[in-house]
């Protein structure tokens, strides 16, 4: 199994990109701060994972990876809560962002929980 076939991967990218779209509609005096951010820290979950999958010979380094991940995730989540104060996006569209997080985020708690389902060596 490739690490793209990870439901927390798939899961993730999935946020990733649906934040990309919505967040083109931020203002543009966000571009550096906001926009920046939680775009970065929405794909940084991802890449985490995929990092994680790659370091599976070693639990430490699988389960770190995948903390970083679900940091990564927690902090996604602030950015959100930033641009719904702000009023950039709506409580619907920020419902249904913060919902798939929170699938995310009990995937990667799996996986840490549950490392030899995932080929690493305990």
């Amino acid at each position: 199994m490739d690490f793209q076939k990870l439901l927390a991967y798939q899961k993730s990218y999935d946020l990733a990109m649906q934040i990309f779209e919505i967040s083109k509609q931020f203002p543009k005096e966000e571009v550096y701060s906001l926009t920046d951010q939680v775009r970065r820290s929405s794909r940084s979950v991802t890449v985490n994972i995929a990092e994680a999958y790659r370091k599976r010979k070693y639990i430490k380094h699988f389960i770190n990876k995948l903390t970083d991940a679900d940091a990564e995730n927690s902090e996604t989540s602030v950015w959100l809560d930033f641009a719904i104060s702000c009023s950039y996006i709506t409580e619907t569209e920020v419902e249904k962002l913060k919902k798939l997080s929170i699938e995310v985020g009990k995937l990667l708690n799996y996986m840490m929980n549950h490392p030899d389902k995932f080929g690493v060596s305990t």
